[in-house]
């Protein structure tokens, strides 16, 4: 799932010079640094924004999932394009997103862009409303230039591109406490047998504690959790382009390959010597379930997201050198790159006008990165935007994920129960890997209950 859970049309008709202009801006890359405006919403250097045009007078409509006090940065990120355009952009962020934007698309009440949260929603706005406006020219040109071609992918549907990424999260995260490795003479692991080396290290050397603390408790999205282990293992064992065709069912849930890569999610998960009652973990919360680390030191890594940074008591100092810190996941075979699971949102459009153009592809660009990051001061947010300045981020967490992402190594894939058909992602998927702790259900009884649940 996208962090705790758990689309447009023909080339816009710019006229003349319009055209050549926002093309030049969309592609502007070397001005990042000084086509921003302050966090405090100074006055902003228009030289990059002038090719954008005048849009005085015009408004551009946003809607989000994103509500207070998370919007205030994105206002703030704005800025730069409004004072220097004249636009105006109107922003509404609504708990109830998911649900009522298919339903305004349908009335005739779509925003002019619309901040998806998950490849799967934008593949259904598509297909059933038919009002999801391609991506222009210039958009689809910048993301090409600025980000990888696996986000470009997600934010294409039956090959037409149209949505631009915007922000993004790294799931390959292991949490722990800086302070304790170093106490204990451990290092972090830079490979899977190294991890798992430490694991039984942490069995020998403690008895009053647990190697992982695991929770897959969610609410009504219990079972979650256990579909990142999953994804997270199957991309690192499977590889990539099977990790592709497994979440597009071009292969059956229970093939081999999601056999082995369950079996060996299992050797932690469901080891009582690693885990402690395995049970539990049902019923532990992913917001609980890494506490201990820097409460009572009675687990010692907690595989979870870069979003659970917010997690933290308050006073918690989240850095290399604090309380607590986190690895990326290692590779099953360092040789084979650096798989990196995560999720993020995809700029729809519903309005092909050119001010909604120009915004598009101000999104798309490296002066709304790094806008965004510097907007963003309490940190929390970062962008695949190769282009995006790691400085510019607060957050060392933040920083950390940014560096990942913008690793020549990396290959990313995007949360795959999210990408899955909501009967199966967010249906039997969840329910299955809840059963699979809470009554020691088999690996076998589990694929086969998702896989004939996939119609």
């Amino acid at each position: 799932m996208a962090s705790p859970r758990k689309n447009r049309r023909s080339v816009i008709a710019l006229s003349g010079v319009a055209v050549l202009s926002l093309g030049l801006a969309a592609c502007s890359s070397g001005s990042s640094t000084t086509a921003t405006t302050s966090a405090a919403g100074g006055g902003a250097d228009c030289a990059a924004y002038k090719a954008y045009g005048d849009l005085k007078g015009k408004t551009v409509t946003v809607y989000t999932s994103i509500v207070a006090p998370e919007d205030a940065s994105h206002k703030e990120s704005y800025k730069p394009f409004e004072q220097c355009t004249g636009a105006t952009i109107k922003y509404e962020g609504s708990k109830e997103f998911e649900a009522q934007l298919p339903v305004r698309v349908k009335g005739g009440n779509a925003p002019d862009i619309a901040y998806i949260p998950q490849p799967g929603l934008l593949n259904t706005l598509v297909s059933t409303t038919g009002k999801v406006v391609k991506a222009p020219q210039l958009v689809s040109d910048n993301v090409d230039k600025y980000f990888g071609k696996d986000w470009k992918a997600y934010g294409t549907v039956g090959g037409t591109f149209y949505a631009a990424p915007l922000g993004a999260n790294v799931k390959s995260f292991v949490w722990y406490s800086p302070k304790t490795f170093k106490a204990k003479g451990y290092t972090v692991p830079k490979t899977w047998d190294e991890m798992m080396t430490l694991t039984d290290k942490i069995v020998a050397d403690d008895s009053k504690a647990k190697p992982w603390c695991v929770g897959f408790g969610s609410g009504d999205a219990t079972g979650w959790p256990g579909t990142d282990w999953l994804e997270d293992v199957m991309l690192r064992t499977a590889g990539p382009e099977k990790y592709d065709a497994w979440v597009a069912h071009k292969i059956p849930f229970n093939d081999p390959s999601v056999v082995s890569a369950l079996a060996k999610v299992g050797t932690i998960v469901k080891n009582p010597k690693y885990v402690g009652d395995v049970k539990a973990i049902a019923t532990t919360t992913f917001q609980d379930a890494g506490l201990p680390i820097v409460t009572d030191g009675s687990c010692y890594m907690h595989r979870q997201a870069s979003f659970y940074a917010a997690n933290w008591p308050k006073g918690t100092k989240v850095a290399e050198d604090g309380d607590v810190w986190a690895f990326y996941l290692p590779a099953t075979d360092p040789a084979a790159g650096k798989p990196v699971l995560g999720g993020g949102e995809f700029v729809a459009a519903f309005a092909d006008r050119p001010e909604v153009a120009a915004f598009q592809a101000f999104l798309a660009s490296p002066e709304w990165a790094n806008a965004k990051a510097k907007a963003t001061t309490g940190g929390g947010w970062v962008s695949a935007n190769k282009e995006l300045k790691i400085d510019n981020l607060t957050s060392p967490m933040d920083k950390l994920s940014a560096g990942i992402l913008q690793d020549p190594k990396a290959v990313f894939r995007f949360d795959g129960s999210d990408l899955m058909p909501g009967a199966v992602g967010a249906g039997s998927f969840w329910k299955e890997m809840t059963n699979w702790v809470a009554s020691d259900k088999s690996d076998a009884d589990v694929l086969n209950a998702i896989e004939a649940s996939w119609k």
